[in-house]
């Protein structure tokens, strides 16, 4: 569990971040070959796609100190990114699910869901 004088900490440190593996640190080339419609030859999109989440993964980790919510986030950003992806989703809808996510992972550590 977090104290509360550490909820907002957490969660602003989620959200950069989330910023940070989702723009710089993934860039063109793993933008565009994590997307199973228009794949870049030689490149598995599958092996680009779980990378990106890997690293979105990591970074949950380092900062919760939870290996169940850095799993849960590989889940998760895998499969909102495949439907943003698969057309299923907006940019929008997309970076509203990732933020959500991240809420989600404070209040489990609020609630004592997860350690």
């Amino acid at each position: 569990m977090i104290p509360p004088n550490l909820q907002a900490e957490m969660l602003f440190a989620l959200l950069v971040v989330h910023l940070l593996c989702d723009f710089p640190l993934q860039g063109d080339f793993l933008s565009k070959a994590k997307n199973h419609k228009t794949p870049i030859a030689g490149v598995p999109w599958s092996t680009a796609l779980s990378s990106h989440a890997a690293i979105h993964a990591g970074g949950v980790w380092l900062i919760t100190g939870s290996l169940t919510l850095g799993l849960i986030e590989f889940v998760a950003h895998t499969l909102i990114d495949y439907a943003k992806c698969d057309g299923r989703l907006t940019f929008n809808m997309d970076q509203a699910l990732h933020l959500a996510c991240k809420g989600g992972y404070v209040l489990a550590l609020t609630q004592g869901w997860v350690s």
